[in-house]
Protein backbone atom coordinates (compact mmCIF):
# COMPACT_ATOMS: atom_id res chain seq x y z
CA UNK A 1 0.00 0.00 0.00
CA UNK A 2 2.99 2.27 0.41
CA UNK A 3 3.46 2.07 -3.36
CA UNK A 4 -0.15 3.09 -3.88
CA UNK A 5 0.33 6.10 -1.60
CA UNK A 6 3.39 7.10 -3.56
CA UNK A 7 1.43 6.74 -6.77
CA UNK A 8 -1.36 8.94 -5.42
CA UNK A 9 1.06 11.58 -4.21
CA UNK A 10 2.94 11.55 -7.49
CA UNK A 11 -0.27 11.92 -9.48
CA UNK A 12 -1.34 14.75 -7.20
CA UNK A 13 1.93 16.56 -7.75
CA UNK A 14 1.65 16.06 -11.51
CA UNK A 15 -1.90 17.41 -11.62
CA UNK A 16 -0.96 20.35 -9.43
CA UNK A 17 1.98 21.16 -11.66
CA UNK A 18 -0.34 21.16 -14.64
CA UNK A 19 -1.96 24.31 -13.24
CA UNK A 20 0.79 26.26 -14.89
CA UNK A 21 -0.52 25.12 -18.25
CA UNK A 22 -4.25 25.33 -17.56
CA UNK A 23 -6.13 28.07 -19.37
CA UNK A 24 -7.19 31.00 -17.19
CA UNK A 25 -9.89 33.63 -17.51
CA UNK A 26 -7.64 36.18 -19.16
CA UNK A 27 -6.48 37.40 -22.54
CA UNK A 28 -2.77 37.20 -23.26
CA UNK A 29 -1.96 39.70 -25.96
CA UNK A 30 1.42 38.05 -26.57
CA UNK A 31 0.01 34.62 -27.34
CA UNK A 32 -1.81 33.24 -30.35
CA UNK A 33 -5.48 34.14 -30.48
CA UNK A 34 -6.48 30.64 -31.53
CA UNK A 35 -4.84 27.67 -29.85
CA UNK A 36 -5.84 24.66 -31.92
CA UNK A 37 -4.43 21.54 -33.48
CA UNK A 38 -5.61 22.90 -36.79
CA UNK A 39 -2.56 24.30 -38.53
CA UNK A 40 -4.75 26.99 -40.08
CA UNK A 41 -5.02 28.66 -36.68
CA UNK A 42 -1.97 27.42 -34.77
CA UNK A 43 0.33 29.35 -37.07
CA UNK A 44 -1.86 32.43 -37.21
CA UNK A 45 -0.22 35.68 -36.28
CA UNK A 46 -2.26 37.57 -33.70
CA UNK A 47 -1.25 40.93 -35.11
CA UNK A 48 -2.74 39.97 -38.46
CA UNK A 49 -6.06 38.86 -36.97
CA UNK A 50 -6.68 41.34 -34.19
CA UNK A 51 -6.04 45.02 -33.67
CA UNK A 52 -5.28 45.80 -30.03
CA UNK A 53 -5.69 49.28 -28.55
CA UNK A 54 -5.13 50.77 -25.12
CA UNK A 55 -7.98 53.00 -24.00
CA UNK A 56 -6.36 56.36 -23.48
CA UNK A 57 -7.31 60.03 -23.92
CA UNK A 58 -5.65 60.00 -27.34
CA UNK A 59 -7.65 56.95 -28.46
CA UNK A 60 -10.91 58.49 -27.22
CA UNK A 61 -10.19 61.69 -29.13
CA UNK A 62 -9.55 59.65 -32.27
CA UNK A 63 -12.73 57.58 -31.89
CA UNK A 64 -14.86 60.63 -31.12
CA UNK A 65 -13.51 62.37 -34.20
CA UNK A 66 -14.45 59.34 -36.34
CA UNK A 67 -17.93 58.92 -34.84
CA UNK A 68 -18.96 62.56 -34.54
CA UNK A 69 -21.45 63.65 -37.16
CA UNK A 70 -21.66 67.38 -37.76
CA UNK A 71 -25.14 68.83 -38.38
CA UNK A 72 -25.46 69.52 -42.07
CA UNK A 73 -28.09 70.50 -44.59
CA UNK A 74 -29.24 67.73 -46.88
CA UNK A 75 -29.20 69.61 -50.17
CA UNK A 76 -30.62 66.65 -52.07
CA UNK A 77 -33.63 66.57 -49.75
CA UNK A 78 -34.12 70.32 -50.07
CA UNK A 79 -34.09 70.10 -53.86
CA UNK A 80 -36.53 67.18 -53.81
CA UNK A 81 -38.92 69.19 -51.64
CA UNK A 82 -38.70 72.23 -53.89
CA UNK A 83 -39.37 70.23 -57.05
CA UNK A 84 -42.07 67.99 -55.56
CA UNK A 85 -45.40 68.02 -57.39
CA UNK A 86 -48.10 65.45 -56.77
CA UNK A 87 -49.15 63.31 -59.73
CA UNK A 88 -52.76 62.21 -59.91
CA UNK A 89 -53.52 58.51 -59.76
CA UNK A 90 -56.41 56.13 -60.26
CA UNK A 91 -58.92 56.38 -57.41
CA UNK A 92 -58.18 59.99 -56.53
CA UNK A 93 -61.00 62.51 -56.22
CA UNK A 94 -60.61 65.78 -58.12
CA UNK A 95 -62.50 68.96 -57.43
CA UNK A 96 -62.87 71.11 -60.57
CA UNK A 97 -64.01 74.71 -60.09
CA UNK A 98 -65.13 76.90 -63.02
CA UNK A 99 -65.60 80.43 -61.75
CA UNK A 100 -68.93 82.14 -62.58
CA UNK A 101 -70.36 78.76 -63.55
CA UNK A 102 -71.63 77.11 -60.35
CA UNK A 103 -73.61 74.54 -62.30
CA UNK A 104 -70.31 73.07 -63.42
CA UNK A 105 -68.58 73.42 -60.11
CA UNK A 106 -71.06 71.66 -57.82
CA UNK A 107 -73.62 69.93 -60.06
CA UNK A 108 -75.23 67.97 -57.22
CA UNK A 109 -75.79 70.85 -54.79
CA UNK A 110 -73.88 72.80 -52.17
CA UNK A 111 -74.60 70.51 -49.18
CA UNK A 112 -72.19 67.81 -50.27
CA UNK A 113 -68.50 67.63 -49.33
CA UNK A 114 -65.70 68.17 -51.82
CA UNK A 115 -65.04 64.43 -52.00
CA UNK A 116 -68.71 63.59 -52.48
CA UNK A 117 -69.20 66.14 -55.22
CA UNK A 118 -65.78 65.65 -56.80
CA UNK A 119 -64.75 63.79 -59.92
CA UNK A 120 -63.50 60.28 -59.32
CA UNK A 121 -60.53 59.12 -61.38
CA UNK A 122 -61.67 55.88 -62.98
CA UNK A 123 -59.63 52.73 -63.50
CA UNK A 124 -58.80 53.87 -67.03
CA UNK A 125 -57.19 57.02 -65.62
CA UNK A 126 -59.88 59.45 -66.80
CA UNK A 127 -62.60 61.64 -65.36
CA UNK A 128 -65.82 62.76 -67.03
CA UNK A 129 -66.58 66.48 -67.16
CA UNK A 130 -69.60 68.24 -68.68
CA UNK A 131 -69.27 69.51 -72.24
CA UNK A 132 -65.81 68.06 -72.80
CA UNK A 133 -66.39 64.41 -71.88
CA UNK A 134 -63.46 62.20 -70.83
CA UNK A 135 -60.24 63.81 -69.70
CA UNK A 136 -56.98 61.87 -69.22
CA UNK A 137 -55.67 62.78 -65.76
CA UNK A 138 -53.74 59.80 -64.33
CA UNK A 139 -50.02 60.49 -64.07
CA UNK A 140 -50.47 64.20 -64.65
CA UNK A 141 -49.93 67.17 -62.37
CA UNK A 142 -52.86 69.30 -61.23
CA UNK A 143 -51.57 72.24 -63.28
CA UNK A 144 -51.54 70.10 -66.43
CA UNK A 145 -55.13 68.91 -65.86
CA UNK A 146 -56.27 72.50 -65.22
CA UNK A 147 -54.75 73.66 -68.48
CA UNK A 148 -56.32 70.78 -70.40
CA UNK A 149 -59.81 71.40 -69.03
CA UNK A 150 -59.59 75.18 -69.60
CA UNK A 151 -58.47 74.71 -73.19
CA UNK A 152 -61.29 72.30 -74.01
CA UNK A 153 -63.96 74.36 -72.21
CA UNK A 154 -62.94 77.45 -74.21
CA UNK A 155 -64.95 76.03 -77.11
CA UNK A 156 -68.13 76.43 -75.04
CA UNK A 157 -67.32 79.13 -72.46
CA UNK A 158 -65.57 82.38 -73.16
CA UNK A 159 -62.25 82.61 -71.32
CA UNK A 160 -63.04 80.04 -68.64
CA UNK A 161 -61.24 80.40 -65.30
CA UNK A 162 -60.60 76.89 -64.04
CA UNK A 163 -59.09 75.59 -60.83
CA UNK A 164 -58.37 71.92 -60.07
CA UNK A 165 -57.55 70.46 -56.65
CA UNK A 166 -57.26 66.95 -55.28
CA UNK A 167 -60.08 66.44 -52.80
CA UNK A 168 -59.23 62.83 -51.97
CA UNK A 169 -55.77 61.22 -52.03
CA UNK A 170 -56.56 57.55 -52.52
CA UNK A 171 -54.26 56.23 -55.21
CA UNK A 172 -50.80 56.27 -53.62
CA UNK A 173 -49.52 55.28 -50.22
CA UNK A 174 -46.49 54.33 -48.16
CA UNK A 175 -46.34 51.52 -45.60
CA UNK A 176 -44.86 51.87 -42.11
CA UNK A 177 -44.24 48.63 -40.20
CA UNK A 178 -42.33 47.43 -37.17
CA UNK A 179 -41.82 49.19 -33.87
CA UNK A 180 -43.99 52.29 -34.27
CA UNK A 181 -47.03 53.14 -32.20
CA UNK A 182 -49.47 52.94 -35.14
CA UNK A 183 -48.08 50.79 -37.96
CA UNK A 184 -50.14 50.97 -41.13
CA UNK A 185 -50.67 52.85 -44.37
CA UNK A 186 -50.07 56.57 -44.93
CA UNK A 187 -51.47 58.34 -48.00
CA UNK A 188 -49.16 60.21 -50.34
CA UNK A 189 -50.52 63.74 -50.72
CA UNK A 190 -49.58 67.01 -52.33
CA UNK A 191 -47.48 67.75 -49.23
CA UNK A 192 -44.10 65.99 -49.50
CA UNK A 193 -43.53 63.42 -46.74
CA UNK A 194 -40.08 62.53 -45.39
CA UNK A 195 -38.94 59.49 -43.45
CA UNK A 196 -39.03 61.26 -40.09
CA UNK A 197 -42.47 62.69 -40.83
CA UNK A 198 -43.78 59.21 -41.66
CA UNK A 199 -42.50 57.91 -38.31
CA UNK A 200 -44.14 60.83 -36.50
CA UNK A 201 -47.43 60.33 -38.38
CA UNK A 202 -47.35 56.69 -37.21
CA UNK A 203 -47.29 57.77 -33.57
CA UNK A 204 -43.55 57.71 -33.09
CA UNK A 205 -41.29 54.87 -32.00
CA UNK A 206 -42.11 52.28 -29.35
CA UNK A 207 -39.77 51.65 -26.38
CA UNK A 208 -38.60 48.46 -28.11
CA UNK A 209 -37.61 50.24 -31.32
CA UNK A 210 -34.03 50.23 -32.55
CA UNK A 211 -33.25 53.80 -33.55
CA UNK A 212 -30.18 52.70 -35.44
CA UNK A 213 -31.90 50.22 -37.76
CA UNK A 214 -34.65 51.68 -39.93
CA UNK A 215 -34.95 50.04 -43.34
CA UNK A 216 -36.50 51.60 -46.42
CA UNK A 217 -37.51 49.23 -49.23
CA UNK A 218 -38.02 50.87 -52.62
CA UNK A 219 -38.37 48.98 -55.90
CA UNK A 220 -36.89 45.87 -54.32
CA UNK A 221 -33.83 47.73 -53.03
CA UNK A 222 -33.16 48.22 -49.32
CA UNK A 223 -31.45 51.15 -47.64
CA UNK A 224 -30.69 51.50 -43.94
CA UNK A 225 -31.07 54.69 -41.90
CA UNK A 226 -29.95 55.68 -38.42
CA UNK A 227 -32.52 57.81 -36.61
CA UNK A 228 -30.15 58.38 -33.68
CA UNK A 229 -27.91 60.42 -35.93
CA UNK A 230 -30.93 62.32 -37.19
CA UNK A 231 -32.56 63.00 -33.81
CA UNK A 232 -29.52 63.59 -31.63
CA UNK A 233 -26.85 64.81 -34.03
CA UNK A 234 -28.94 66.60 -36.65
CA UNK A 235 -27.53 64.54 -39.50
CA UNK A 236 -30.15 65.17 -42.18
CA UNK A 237 -28.44 62.72 -44.51
CA UNK A 238 -30.48 60.16 -42.58
CA UNK A 239 -33.72 61.72 -43.85
CA UNK A 240 -35.22 61.16 -47.29
CA UNK A 241 -38.32 62.08 -49.26
CA UNK A 242 -40.65 59.10 -49.50
CA UNK A 243 -42.22 57.88 -52.73
CA UNK A 244 -45.38 55.87 -53.47
CA UNK A 245 -45.20 52.19 -52.41
CA UNK A 246 -42.18 52.73 -50.15
CA UNK A 247 -42.04 50.33 -47.19
CA UNK A 248 -40.51 51.73 -44.02
CA UNK A 249 -39.63 49.19 -41.33
CA UNK A 250 -38.41 50.01 -37.82
CA UNK A 251 -36.59 47.03 -36.31
CA UNK A 252 -36.76 45.83 -32.71
CA UNK A 253 -33.81 46.47 -30.46
CA UNK A 254 -33.13 42.76 -29.89
CA UNK A 255 -29.72 43.16 -31.53
CA UNK A 256 -29.01 46.44 -29.75
CA UNK A 257 -27.24 44.88 -26.79
CA UNK A 258 -23.79 44.36 -25.30
CA UNK A 259 -22.41 41.37 -23.41
CA UNK A 260 -20.62 41.72 -20.07
CA UNK A 261 -18.67 38.60 -19.09
CA UNK A 262 -15.86 37.46 -16.82
CA UNK A 263 -15.27 38.48 -13.22
CA UNK A 264 -18.40 40.61 -12.78
CA UNK A 265 -21.28 40.10 -10.39
CA UNK A 266 -24.00 39.77 -13.02
CA UNK A 267 -22.53 38.47 -16.29
CA UNK A 268 -25.19 38.63 -19.00
CA UNK A 269 -26.37 40.67 -21.98
CA UNK A 270 -27.60 44.24 -21.45
CA UNK A 271 -29.81 46.31 -23.71
CA UNK A 272 -28.41 49.62 -24.88
CA UNK A 273 -30.54 52.69 -24.39
CA UNK A 274 -31.50 55.11 -27.15
CA UNK A 275 -28.61 57.34 -26.15
CA UNK A 276 -26.16 54.44 -26.28
CA UNK A 277 -24.07 52.96 -23.48
CA UNK A 278 -20.59 53.65 -22.17
CA UNK A 279 -18.13 51.11 -20.80
CA UNK A 280 -18.64 52.49 -17.30
CA UNK A 281 -22.42 52.07 -17.59
CA UNK A 282 -22.05 48.46 -18.74
CA UNK A 283 -19.77 47.63 -15.80
CA UNK A 284 -22.13 49.37 -13.37
CA UNK A 285 -25.16 47.50 -14.75
CA UNK A 286 -23.26 44.25 -14.21
CA UNK A 287 -22.74 45.15 -10.56
CA UNK A 288 -19.05 45.89 -10.94
CA UNK A 289 -16.26 43.35 -10.76
CA UNK A 290 -15.24 41.08 -7.88
CA UNK A 291 -12.48 42.87 -6.01
CA UNK A 292 -10.96 39.60 -4.75
CA UNK A 293 -10.74 37.77 -8.05
CA UNK A 294 -10.81 40.33 -10.87
CA UNK A 295 -7.74 41.77 -12.52
CA UNK A 296 -8.47 45.48 -12.84
CA UNK A 297 -5.66 45.79 -15.37
CA UNK A 298 -7.55 43.54 -17.76
CA UNK A 299 -10.87 45.13 -18.71
CA UNK A 300 -11.35 44.37 -22.40
CA UNK A 301 -13.86 45.44 -25.03
CA UNK A 302 -13.97 43.01 -27.95
CA UNK A 303 -15.58 44.38 -31.09
CA UNK A 304 -16.14 42.68 -34.44
CA UNK A 305 -13.84 44.18 -37.04
CA UNK A 306 -14.91 45.49 -40.41
CA UNK A 307 -14.81 42.45 -42.77
CA UNK A 308 -13.08 44.61 -45.35
CA UNK A 309 -10.01 44.81 -43.11
CA UNK A 310 -9.53 41.03 -43.10
CA UNK A 311 -9.28 41.03 -39.32
CA UNK A 312 -11.36 39.18 -36.76
CA UNK A 313 -11.78 41.76 -34.03
CA UNK A 314 -10.77 45.08 -32.55
CA UNK A 315 -9.74 44.66 -28.90
CA UNK A 316 -9.63 47.65 -26.53
CA UNK A 317 -7.97 47.31 -23.12
CA UNK A 318 -8.62 49.51 -20.09
CA UNK A 319 -6.23 49.45 -17.13
CA UNK A 320 -8.66 50.28 -14.32
CA UNK A 321 -6.20 49.63 -11.52
CA UNK A 322 -6.09 53.38 -11.13
CA UNK A 323 -9.56 54.64 -10.20
CA UNK A 324 -9.13 57.71 -12.41
CA UNK A 325 -9.18 55.38 -15.41
CA UNK A 326 -12.92 55.01 -14.85
CA UNK A 327 -13.25 58.50 -16.30
CA UNK A 328 -11.98 57.01 -19.56
CA UNK A 329 -14.52 54.18 -19.21
CA UNK A 330 -17.30 56.75 -18.94
CA UNK A 331 -16.16 58.38 -22.19
CA UNK A 332 -15.71 55.12 -24.12
CA UNK A 333 -18.88 54.52 -26.16
CA UNK A 334 -19.85 50.89 -26.73
CA UNK A 335 -21.31 49.67 -29.97
CA UNK A 336 -23.98 47.10 -30.72
CA UNK A 337 -22.88 43.50 -29.93
CA UNK A 338 -19.68 44.56 -28.14
CA UNK A 339 -18.28 42.08 -25.59
CA UNK A 340 -16.98 43.52 -22.31
CA UNK A 341 -14.69 41.01 -20.55
CA UNK A 342 -13.13 41.43 -17.11
CA UNK A 343 -10.25 39.03 -16.57
CA UNK A 344 -9.42 37.08 -13.43
CA UNK A 345 -6.41 37.80 -11.26
CA UNK A 346 -3.60 35.18 -11.45
CA UNK A 347 -4.24 33.89 -7.90
CA UNK A 348 -7.90 33.43 -8.76
CA UNK A 349 -6.96 31.37 -11.83
CA UNK A 350 -4.65 29.21 -9.67
CA UNK A 351 -7.33 28.63 -7.02
CA UNK A 352 -9.89 27.88 -9.71
CA UNK A 353 -7.74 25.14 -11.24
CA UNK A 354 -6.97 23.69 -7.82
CA UNK A 355 -10.67 23.58 -6.99
CA UNK A 356 -11.32 21.70 -10.22
CA UNK A 357 -8.58 19.14 -9.51
CA UNK A 358 -9.33 18.73 -5.80
CA UNK A 359 -12.25 16.28 -6.20
CA UNK A 360 -10.12 13.94 -8.30
CA UNK A 361 -7.17 14.14 -5.90
CA UNK A 362 -9.43 13.58 -2.87
CA UNK A 363 -11.04 10.59 -4.56
CA UNK A 364 -7.69 8.97 -5.28
CA UNK A 365 -6.46 9.62 -1.74
CA UNK A 366 -9.65 8.13 -0.25
CA UNK A 367 -9.25 5.05 -2.44
CA UNK A 368 -5.67 4.57 -1.24
CA UNK A 369 -6.64 4.97 2.40
CA UNK A 370 -9.46 2.48 2.00
CA UNK A 371 -7.01 -0.05 0.53
CA UNK A 372 -4.59 0.50 3.44
CA UNK A 373 -7.37 -0.09 5.94
CA UNK A 374 -8.28 -3.38 4.31
CA UNK A 375 -4.67 -4.54 4.24
CA UNK A 376 -4.13 -3.66 7.89
CA UNK A 377 -7.17 -5.70 8.87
Amino acid sequence: MTKLKLTVLSLSALLTASCAFAPGGHIDQNSSLFESNDSEFSEADLSKLVNTHTISPMLLAELNAMQAAKPQLNEELSQARDSYDYRIGKGDILNVTVYNHPELTIPAGSMRSAQESGNWVHSDGTIFYPYIGKVEVAGKRVSEVRETIATRLAKYIEKPQVDVTVAGFRSQRVYVTGEVQKPGVLPVTNVPMTLIEAVSASGGLTPEADWTTVTLTRNGQERAFNLRELYQQGNTDQNILLQPNDVLHVARNDQNKVFVLGEVRQPKSYMMGRSGMTLAEALADAGGWFEATANAEGVFVIRAADPATGRVAEVYQLNAKNATALVLAEQFQLQQRDIVYVTAAPVARWNRVISQLLPSITGLYSLGRFSDDISSN
